[in-house]
């Protein structure tokens, strides 16, 4: 389809395109907005032809995208900026306010679709972005196979939203109750200024005070102990070292005593102790000590003073305020694409913004609709073939399913098709022929 405008607005240095979809589900002569430029920063914009404002009407949002290179990491959101007299389409960039951003979004093992409103903090003034949260269900399809699907957002004057993708609901909500953070801050809040008391006891086990050591706990004991029930191998070499000195060992003909001190002999295993069992000093080894006790400690009882875990005290929120009708957002003058992406060829379409339920279903029904009715009256058969493309183990399943049946009945329903000439062979045949399949069925008799 054509652009939103007939003013659109380009900076940064990612390169735009006007191309036609490389897709089957392509329309004959269609050509759509694409991002071109492989991790570069693109940005794109157009004037509304008269300013959108939140009244007593709905929203609907919806475009097409297609990520006909696959996605590696980036977004293909689109944003609605906001009516400000400072808009210029100019300098728009991600600085450029908006009061919606809607779309999907991946980087990583992430696969989001956005949808973010910026309210107005009437107290303070102050412009917060809101999230809806992601919905539940796995979007990795919808980014990865190369097909276009219809992103839509619909919002509605008593501040439900809802989120589709391809007409299929995935989200809905309340924007005073699904948002992050809510709209709405709590009427109560914990005191900052209050402290806790020095006499304020949250322990909820203590020492039991009447607690004493025995007398026979012997805090000097020892963990381990060697084991006395250990003996010393036999043929263990209490005189030999495990390494000594390499007697063939020699200094460098340029060793110097006086720079640099004394020779010594760099160590080798000692080969006394190659067949014996060990060398050197044997000691036992340890276990553990059944005499042993580690430091007493009286043992913890219930704290009969405890006066449970010390928070604050609440106090009146001074920044609450109640907004009963966050739906009534900022108005909008323009839409915007802003986006950076690892991987260039994201393909946009199709872009619609209305307040009209009924014309969104009857753009819907002339754009994505029709590709979608072309494909069903396609054929069962074609499609079955279009499967096969990526998955050519489905060959095997269409000859046990449809063709060996078809062998077997014309067999057994027709065995003397010919008189005195039996039936030896048949069989069904195929070959691809200008995007047509063509079944040849092949009858071999005997002479």
């Amino acid at each position: 389809s054509d652009p939103l405008d007939r003013s659109l607005c380009v900076f940064n240095t990612g390169q735009w395109a006007l191309e036609e979809q490389a897709s089957e589900q392509a329309s004959a002569r269609n050509r759509a907005l694409v991002l071109k430029s492989p991790g570069r920063h693109h940005a794109i914009s157009a004037y509304l032809r008269s300013v959108y404002s939140f009244t007593d009407k709905p929203l609907c949002l919806q475009y097409e995208v297609q990520f006909q290179k696959g996605v590696e990491c980036g977004g293909a959101y689109i944003k609605l900026l906001t009516d400000v007299s400072s808009l210029r389409l100019s300098q728009f960039s991600n600085t450029t306010p908006f009061t919606i951003m809607f779309g999907p979004d991946k980087c990583g093992s992430s696969y989001k679709v956005h949808f973010i409103f910026r309210h107005r903090n009437p107290v303070t003034g102050r412009l917060e972005e809101k999230h809806a949260r992601q919905p539940g269900t796995d979007l990795k399809e919808y980014f990865t196979d190369r097909n276009p699907h219809l992103y839509t957002l619909r919002l509605y004057p008593d501040n439900r939203f809802e989120i589709l993708i391809d007409l299929l609901l995935i989200r809905k909500g309340s924007l005073l109750e699904d948002m992050d953070p809510p709209v709405n801050p709590p009427r109560d809040i914990l005191d900052p200024d209050d402290s806790k008391p020095e006499s304020w006891d949250d322990r909820p086990l203590i020492p039991d005070p009447r607690a004493t050591k025995s007398l026979d706990w012997d805090e000097e004991t020892p963990r381990l102990i060697p084991d006395p029930s250990a003996q010393k191998p036999l043929g263990w070499l209490v005189g030999e070292e495990p390494f000594i000195p390499d007697p063939e060992a020699r200094p460098p003909v340029d060793w110097s005593e006086e720079m640099d001190g004394a020779w010594e002999a760099p160590l080798i295993s000692n080969p006394m102790c190659a067949e014996a069992s060990g060398c050197g000093p044997w000691t036992p080894p340890t276990i553990p000590n059944p005499a042993y006790r580690g430091k007493w400690k009286p043992p913890m009882i219930d704290n009969p003073n405890y006066q449970g875990k010390w928070q604050p005290r609440s106090i009146p929120n001074p920044a609450y305020f109640e907004d009963l009708q966050p739906f009534r957002m900022s108005p909008v003058a323009a839409v915007g694409l802003e986006l950076w992406s690892l991987t260039g060829g994201v393909l946009f379409d199709n872009i619609l913004l209305c307040d009209s339920l009924d014309v969104a279903q009857r753009w819907t029904q002339d754009t994505w609709g029709q590709r979608q009715a072309t494909l069903q009256e396609s054929g069962v058969m074609e499609q079955l073939l279009l499967a096969t493309v990526k998955r050519p183990w489905l060959w095997g399943v269409y000859v046990f399913t449809v063709g060996l049946p078809l062998i077997l009945f014309v067999s057994f329903m027709w065995p003397d098709k010919v008189p005195g000439r039996p039936l030896l062979i048949s069989g069904c045949f195929g070959t691809f022929k200008r995007d047509v399949w063509v079944f040849v069925w092949t009858e071999v008799w005997s002479s």
